[in-house]
This record gives C-alpha cells, structure tokens and sequence, in this order.
C-alpha cells in the first residue's frame, strides 16, 4: 500500500516537495516513481528511481524536479523546484513489488501563474 501527500497550492516559480510512504521496506522494492496526470490529459511519467539509485526523468521536469528514497523510512519523495502552471496535475506514486504494480491515492499540485 502506498499514500501519497504533501501536494497543494504554489505561484508558478515555487517550491513544492511530496511524499510517499509505503506500508513495506523500500528496500525490497526495486522500482519506485512519480507519475502525474492534468485535467484533460494522459497519465506521464514524471520520475523514477530503482533501488540501485538510478533515476530517470521526464524532460519536461529534468533540471527542476528530484526524485528520491529513503529507505529507512520506507519512503519516497519528489522535490519540485521552478514549478510551472503546466505542473499542475494529480501525482501518483508506484511501486514495484515483485511483478506487480502498485499506486498511491494521488496528491493534488497546483500551480498557479
């Protein structure tokens, strides 16, 4: 299980961070990422992060958005910096456990310009 927080309402050009926790050990979860849907538009990948720590992001967010774990806390996070108006969406968090993949409740970002 996973839930998702720490989304709300940030001017364009703001910080915002949101946050992951899983109900397992992070430890053993070898693929973890953020995803992000916008009214009107198709769920995208925003970042992910293996185990290993090996991270990837989208384009669109490359620069001004990080990913991370903390596996002692059995959490994830998303930093985002330089937020645009377009960032505003749902985020979801995923998790790979085993074969099967798991998503959080979502969290709510908005940006306003």
């Amino acid at each position: 299980q996973l839930q998702a927080s720490g989304g709300g309402l940030v001017q364009a050009g703001g910080s915002l961070s949101v946050s992951c926790v899983a109900s397992v050990s992070t430890s053993s979860i070898r693929f973890m990422g953020w995803y992000r849907q916008a009214p009107g538009k198709q769920q995208e990948m925003v970042a992910t992060i293996l185990n290993t720590g090996r991270t990837n992001y989208a384009d669109s967010v490359k620069g001004r958005f990080t990913i991370s774990r903390d596996n002692a806390k059995n959490t994830m996070y998303l930093y985002m910096n330089s937020l645009k108006p377009e960032d505003t969406a749902v985020y979801y968090c995923s998790a790979i456990v085993d074969t099967t993949k798991y998503w959080g409740q979502g969290t709510e970002v908005t940006v306003s310009s």
